[in-house]
Parts: structure tokens; C-alpha cells; sequence
């Protein structure tokens, strides 16, 4: 039978409330009672019951996470992080998703609050201002990471997308591109303008126009950038360079290049946005902005349980992230820059 808090007492000769406030570590109860009692729940096998202990404390020691897709190999480097800095502070997390919906999003985020969580960290909100009306409901501290709308009342992580959109445009202007295109997502996230953006003042840094016919937009994922980078690629005036707004839309655009007979890094220069796990194993390997992503993870959750202890949180954290060069970016493709036509390549 499991030892009870009621069998430690009789064992100590105190009450059952001695024992609960010393197994709490109360400053309340002298310090050699407080080990005598710690030593008999050792010696007994006695284990804290969660659920008893949160009536006591009104805290779980849970936080509630939100992210997009378990299947996002980019959400799997950012859960990482955000264990290992919940678990070293006696912290478990609770997983969900919300499939990139925002309806759902805040579904879960309410039924995180039911099962009165800690907090609550939400990963590529698709909410962002809504959550103004949800604050006062809620009654649990929540930070955003990597948010996909404006919400000024909510702590948040995210990555400088400015930069990364800025960086890699500046490589591809120092290879020699003028003309460069992005392929960003459709569904108006924070993230794509903001990469967007940067790109632009890297542009204009330079003196470079963008043409309007080199922007384009899909889905973020693989298949939709190779539709994209076929529209793009049969131009005659075709891009010597794309952008992409992160690095499953570049695995369809060099997919396309490849069909064409050609190759990345010679006939089109390809970037790509996050460094995910297979950039590095592409032929040719993939130039990306890296987004530390483990580090992401447990900035965030870090913020959370400072809000959580009540000491200093940063309302806004932008981590900064790093351009890693590969081969598949290289000078302007001569035949290309001369108008030559590649279809005989094809």
C-alpha cells in the first residue's frame, strides 16, 4: 500500500499539517524536524501525490504548449528546447496542436486553462490581437513564440525575420543577382511580410527594383513551391536567384530545377528560411537562414517561468539568426545573363 502523509506522522509523533508544510520545505517548521520527517518519507518510499499537492500550492507545475503540427520537423527542435528548460525547472509540458487554425487554436488554449495549467506557450499564433479579449478569461500568463499576427498585450519570442529576409537578399546581390525572386505565403503571416521587408531594404540598399512578377506566394510547403518556381522559371525573363520563405517551399523550387535539367547553384540560385534537418543532406546543400530553434524554445519558456515567479520578463524577444552558405547559390548562370535561352536544357 502507498504510504500516506497520515502514516509519516504517526511514524514522527507530529501532526499531518507539520508533516505537509515540511515536505514543502516551510521556513515555518524547524529545520531538524523538517529532516527528520524528509528521512522517514525517504525510508517509507513516500511519494507526493501531483493532484494533492496543487490543491495545496493552486499550481500543477504543467504549462500548456500549442504548436501548428507535430509533423513540422521545425516544431520538433522548438519542443525540445522548451523541455529541457520546463524539465530543469520541475516543470512537465503538456502538448497540443492547432493545425495552423485559428478557431482550434483558442479551443485548446481554453481547455489548457481547464486543466488549470501554469501557463500557456503558443507556438506560429494565428490568433495574435484576439487574445486581448482572452487575458482576463484566461487568468494564466501566456507568451507567444514565433507569432503570426500583432498582439500587444502578450509576451513573445520570435526571430528577427527582418534580418534574415535582409541577409539573405545581401548574399545574393554580393554573388551578382539583380534579378531575384521571392516566394513567400499566402496566408499573410507577420513572418513572410516581415522576411519580405528585409529583402526589400537589402534591395534597396543596392539600388535594385523589384520587379512585382518575381513575388509570388503559396502554401509553405514543398509542393507548392515547385508550382510557384515553374510559373517563375518559364518567364523570359526568368530570375537568376529565389528567396523562398522557408526551406520546404526551396526542397520544391530546387525539385523543379532539378526536372528542368538544371541545377541549383549554377543555373538558379536558391535560399531558403529555417535550417531544418535534411538542408545540409540536399544535392546540391542548401544556402538557409538558420533559426536557432531549440533556443527559441527555451527563451520562451524561460520568459514563462520568470512571469510565473513574478521577476523581470521582457514584454518582447527577438533572437537573432545566422545565414549559412551552401552550394546552392553561386554567381548569375552566364547564359542566363547574356538572355540566352536555357529551354534546350530542359
Amino acid at each position: 500500500m502507498a504510504v500516506s502523509i497520515k502514516d509519516i506522522a504517526r511514524l514522527a509523533g507530529v501532526s499531518h499539517s507539520t508533516v505537509s508544510r515540511a515536505l514543502n520545505r516551510s521556513p515555518l517548521i524547524p529545520s531538524e524536524t523538517a529532516e527528520r520527517i524528509q528521512r522517514i518519507a525517504k525510508e517509507q518510499g513516500y511519494t507526493a501525490s501531483a493532484v494533492a499537492r496543487s490543491l495545496v500550492t493552486r499550481r500543477t507545475e504543467a504549462i500548456g504548449v500549442v504548436v501548428t503540427s507535430i509533423a513540422d520537423p521545425f516544431n520538433g527542435e522548438v519542443v525540445a528546447g522548451i523541455e529541457e528548460a520546463a524539465n530543469s525547472e520541475g516543470y512537465s509540458v503538456i502538448l497540443a496542436t492547432s493545425q495552423g487554425d485559428p478557431q482550434r487554436e483558442m479551443t485548446v488554449v481554453r481547455s489548457f486553462r481547464e486543466r488549470r495549467v501554469d501557463g500557456i506557450l503558443v507556438a506560429s499564433s494565428r490568433l495574435g490581437a484576439q487574445y486581448q479579449a482572452l487575458f482576463d478569461e484566461l487568468e494564466a500568463p501566456i507568451v507567444l513564440l514565433n507569432n503570426q499576427h500583432p498582439s500587444e498585450l502578450a509576451h513573445s519570442v520570435s526571430i528577427d525575420n527582418m534580418d534574415g529576409g535582409y541577409q539573405a537578399a545581401t548574399h545574393l546581390i554580393a554573388l551578382g543577382h539583380k534579378d531575384i525572386a521571392y516566394i513567400g505565403d499566402e496566408s499573410g503571416l507577420q513572418s513572410d511580410e516581415e522576411r519580405l521587408g528585409g529583402f526589400r531594404a537589402a534591395m534597396k540598399n543596392a539600388r535594385l527594383k523589384i520587379r512585382k512578377d518575381l513575388v509570388a506566394r503559396g502554401d509553405g510547403k514543398q509542393a507548392s513551391g515547385r508550382e510557384r518556381a515553374a510559373e517563375l522559371l518559364a518567364m523570359a525573363r526568368r530570375p537568376t536567384a529565389i528567396f523562398c520563405y522557408n526551406d520546404m517551399t526551396a526542397l520544391g523550387v530546387i525539385e523543379e530545377i532539378h526536372a528542368r535539367g538544371w541545377e541549383a547553384g549554377r543555373e538558379v540560385s536558391v535560399v531558403g528560411f529555417d535550417d531544418l534537418f535534411f538542408t545540409a543532406s540536399l544535392q546540391p546543400p542548401l544556402t538557409t537562414f538558420r533559426q536557432p530553434k531549440r533556443e527559441l524554445g527555451r527563451r520562451a519558456m524561460e520568459l514563462l517561468i520568470a512571469i510565473l515567479r513574478s521577476q523581470e520578463a521582457e514584454r518582447k524577444v527577438v533572437v537573432r539568426g545566422q545565414l549559412i552558405v551552401r552550394g546552392s547559390t553561386g554567381k548569375p548562370y552566364q547564359a542566363i545573363v547574356a538572355g540566352k535561352n536555357l529551354a534546350a536544357r530542359s
